[in-house]
């Protein structure tokens, strides 16, 4: 059972502690149809980095900033294909609140409407699309979750579902865990290790530190 010593946990949102696979193929489908655009390249690249570049990248010819902002409120407003992933709120519960926080590619106010939605509780740190120039798979925003906590990056692990985050972590210089709900294990073989559900995570806080067991589901 690999084991991590940290200072701190630096959670992604979407696919990690918010089930939210479904909202999220659903409405960037619905994006691509209604502009005529082939919704499967879309929902190819989509998960895991910032919206805003997903649009640059698909429709250059688009406003991508009207674009997005439609966007997120269609999303924000999907109140009926998001849950908590099992085991996320105990989780974090049980994590000291300065030795843990989010880093999402999605906007401040799409995260935090999530994170209310289904319960699980906001962090102090969050680091969204909003706060850096150079999304995932870039190392700016775990940078900068670190650097919001206090802590080297060397000291911090991510817990990632997307192998754009896991290369922005590595390239933070940071342990990674994969998260195996939006792509399979094999799909996130970057990660230090791979695990399926927080059934097979345990956090054990030690005095300046954090213990953190995982039972790899790469195989």
């Amino acid at each position: 059972m690999p084991t991590f010593h940290c200072s701190a946990i630096l959670f992604d949102l979407d696919g990690v502690l918010v089930d939210s696979t479904g909202s999220v193929d659903l409405h960037w489908r619905i994006w691509a149809r209604e502009r005529g655009i082939d919704e499967e390249k879309v929902v190819a690249i989509a998960h895991g980095v910032r919206a805003i570049e997903v649009i640059r990248t698909i429709a250059p010819h688009l406003d991508a900033d009207a674009e997005l902002r439609g966007l997120e409120k269609e999303e924000a407003n999907d109140h009926h294909k998001l849950a908590a992933m099992p085991g996320a709120i105990e989780l974090v519960s049980s994590i000291p609140d300065s030795l843990w926080c989010v880093v999402t590619s999605g906007s401040r106010y799409l995260a935090t409407e999530r994170l209310r939605m289904v319960g699980v509780p906001i962090p102090k740190v969050m680091i969204t699309a909003d706060d850096v120039v150079n999304g995932k798979p870039y190392p700016e925003p775990y940078l900068k979750g670190a650097k919001a906590l206090g802590f080297e990056p060397q000291r911090c692990l991510v817990i990632e579902d997307a192998p754009a985050g896991i290369r922005a972590a590595h390239a933070a210089g940071m342990k990674v865990i994969g998260f195996a709900s939006t792509y399979k294990p094999e799909q996130l073989a970057e990660a230090d290790t791979v695990i399926r559900n927080f059934a097979q995570l345990s956090v054990v806080h030690e005095g300046n530190s954090l213990r953190v067991s995982a039972e790899d589901s790469s195989e």
